[in-house]
């Protein structure tokens, strides 16, 4: 019993320090757009997003969840091209950025070559039905939508932007997976994004102001 509240306790203190980071992020761009009464996209709102993503990828991992680690999955590259686009990935060691690009390929490569039993804690685990694991993926897919939309904003426009279609989708991705935490009992996940929807929809505000 005492292993077992040891074990989790090291799994949600990784979520909780990823959220924190995800949370930071916000609260850095919040502030700063704040100040000068517009939607502002810093360098270290993708530096915290990469830093998050890859500690919230082994959370999903170590809870046995798919839909968080298929939703960071496709995060994590599009956070990598933003710091691309800004000219701080070129910063990082040589060593650091070959490590970054590779390390969900390795965690894959190690699920597979564990036999069925990664597998089988994926996809067919009780604690999680399967039509919470659908739920769940479709609610990654529609919050991380937000990020292809604004990845291709972007490269449109030449620079690292966040408009308001991507808070729009921010918010309506956040509700689904506040459901899907609360299904799930997932502590990290609902503050996390109980903390997030706030942001979301005060730059939703702060974007329509701008536009007009």
């Amino acid at each position: 019993m005492h292993q077992w509240f040891s074990d989790h306790a090291i799994i949600y203190l990784v979520g909780f320090i990823a959220q924190l980071l995800f949370s930071a992020r916000l609260l850095v761009q919040w502030i700063l757009s704040e100040k000068v009464k517009k939607v502002l996209t810093p360098e270290l709102f993708w530096q915290l997003s990469l830093l998050a993503s890859f500690l919230f990828f082994i959370y999903g991992w170590l809870r046995d969840d798919f839909a968080i680690m298929f939703g960071q999955t496709i995060t994590y590259f599009i956070y990598i091209r933003n710091m691309q686009i800004q000219k701080t990935w070129q910063k990082l060691s040589i060593f650091l950025r070959v490590f970054l690009w590779l390390f969900p390929a390795l965690i894959l490569f190690y699920s597979y070559s564990n036999g069925q039993s990664d597998i089988q804690r994926l996809f067919f685990n009780q604690s999680i039905p399967m039509w919470l694991i659908v739920w769940g993926s479709i609610a990654q897919i529609v919050f991380t939508f937000r990020f292809i939309y604004q990845w291709i904003y972007s490269e449109k426009i030449k620079r690292s932007h966040l408009p308001i279609g991507f808070w729009l989708l921010s918010l309506a991705g956040s509700l689904m997976i506040l459901t899907y935490a609360i299904i799930r009992k997932d502590p990290i996940l609902f503050l996390g994004q109980l903390f997030g929807s706030v942001i979301y929809i005060r730059n939703i505000i702060i974007s329509r102001k701008e536009s007009r």
